[in-house]
């Protein structure tokens, strides 16, 4: 009997201890009611509360929780219909009002995003819905947060996940995608081509230029080598010219000089008598016997001096 009664109470014990120590995970918050009525929220680690007494109302996660937010139809502000997924990411930051601001939070912040989402996309046109998913993003996120402030819930962010036109809709845009490609394809041979003869004008206006530039050069270089060979020339003539006027100024250079004349004038003749049948015969014959006594007069004096 007494064994019984030992036994009982050692299990009355255990479930005592086990009513009043409570041990609250890391990233965790429990709240605690006292008679029904609101009493603490428990942090992580070692806590005791009074057992039968107060009881442990809600367990809540700190933790950033993701929560997807079912797929629904919107229409864009140019009457399309458009399928749009997306996912939410919150905390909770006040336990205590987490519990009761409102009867279930995940499915009023749902609502919201799902409303607030419908509202958005009607704003705006097809075409801009994908080209401004974060203003999207950003919008829902603000529109949200504002109210889950009294869930004690803080929205972090929404993602789109997906957003799906109709099929007859999205042929079109893969159409009007492929049009793009294509005109981008023939503008950027265009420009190619306009390119290629760009270089090639480019080329050949360069190669000309140098062709005359060489050209040019080229007559330059001919003419100062003919003004350097005149020049030579000249030069040549003038010491040939001083050489015969110093040579007549010597003794005897006279003398020598009517010879010459007289020899160059008798050849001059005799040349010009073979190249015709007709006999010529000089007009003045005084001037070809003054010439010819000259010479030998010059003769006879040069070979007296010797």
């Amino acid at each position: 009997m007494f064994g019984s009664v030992s036994l009982i109470l050692l299990v009355i014990a255990i479930i005592f201890i086990a009513k009043t120590i409570k041990v609250v995970p890391q990233q965790h918050a429990w709240v605690v009611e006292r008679l029904g009525k609101y009493h603490a929220t428990l942090g992580p680690g070692l806590s005791i509360v009074v057992p039968f007494i107060d009881r442990v109302a809600y367990k809540h996660v700190l933790k950033e929780i993701p929560l997807d937010v079912p797929p629904q139809i919107c229409i864009t502000r140019d009457n399309t219909q458009l399928q749009v997924d997306g996912i939410l990411y919150f905390q909770i930051t006040d336990p205590m009002r987490a519990s009761y601001g409102s009867s279930n939070y995940i499915a009023a912040i749902t609502q919201l995003a799902q409303t607030t989402l419908r509202s958005v996309i009607g704003k705006m046109e097809l075409d801009k819905t994908f080209e401004e998913r974060d203003h999207i993003n950003t919008t829902i996120v603000g529109a949200i947060d504002e109210s889950a402030a009294n869930w004690g819930v803080k929205v972090l962010r929404y993602e789109i996940k997906d957003l799906t036109p109709p099929k007859e809709i999205l042929h079109a845009m893969q159409a009007q995608i492929t049009a793009e490609r294509e005109k981008r394809a023939l503008i950027a041979a265009s420009e190619g081509r306009k390119q290629e003869q760009i270089n090639i004008a480019t080329g050949e206006r360069e190669a000309s230029i140098a062709k005359s530039e060489g050209e040019k050069q080229a007559s330059i270089n001919r003419a100062q080598g003919q003004a350097a060979a005149i020049l030579s020339i000249a030069e040549a003539s003038a010491e040939a010219i001083r050489k015969t006027a110093a040579a007549i100024q010597s003794p005897g250079g006279s003398d020598a000089v009517n010879l010459k004349v007289a020899e160059q004038y008798v050849a001059a003749f005799g040349q010009l008598a073979k190249t015709n049948n007709s006999i010529i015969v000089p007009a003045n014959m005084s001037d070809m016997s003054g010439l010819i006594a000259a010479a030998m007069q010059v003769v006879k004096t040069q070979g007296s001096k010797s």
